[in-house]
């Protein structure tokens, strides 16, 4: 049996930003996390996610938007993650299992109107930004992790 701590990134859609914190945490850390994400409303994977996560070299065409109702009481999560502010308000307040919540807010790519050049901008600015976040979380937990 694995000792993996089992990790769930959590925002409004389950289209963006969670999907990214799942893919990087599992990309960098798979040896020491299970990495899931959810959305309290899913919205479906937008495909900017899908592009910009490319860009650096990680496929996540087979991810999938899920209900955070998959997991709530049907699969331990240790470690819960709130990416966005309606997240982290609405989230279910008892979630038996978790020993670690925390909150990082994360401005909504999806959001931004424009030209395609302009929503690709923030959609790579908020993959920096969370790339950025999870490398740093794990520094602070001293868990190796690859690059």
């Amino acid at each position: 049996m694995t000792s993996k701590t089992r990790a769930l990134f959590l925002c409004t859609g389950n289209s963006a930003r969670s999907q990214m914190g799942e893919a990087f945490l599992r990309h960098y850390a798979s040896d020491h996390f299970e990495a899931y994400s959810a959305g309290l409303d899913p919205k479906g994977m937008n495909p900017l996610t899908v592009k910009v996560m490319s860009e650096i070299g990680l496929d996540i065409s087979g991810q999938a938007s899920k209900s955070v109702t998959e997991y709530l009481g049907k699969q331990l999560i240790q470690v819960l993650v709130t990416v966005c502010d309606h997240a982290e308000k609405n989230c279910p307040t008892t979630w038996p299992g978790i020993n670690k919540k925390m909150h990082w807010s994360f401005e909504d790519p999806a959001a931004v109107e424009g030209s395609e050049e302009e929503k690709l901008q923030k959609f790579r600015e908020v993959r920096d930004q969370i790339d950025q976040k999870i490398q740093a979380w794990l520094t602070e937990q001293s868990i190796e992790f690859k690059k």
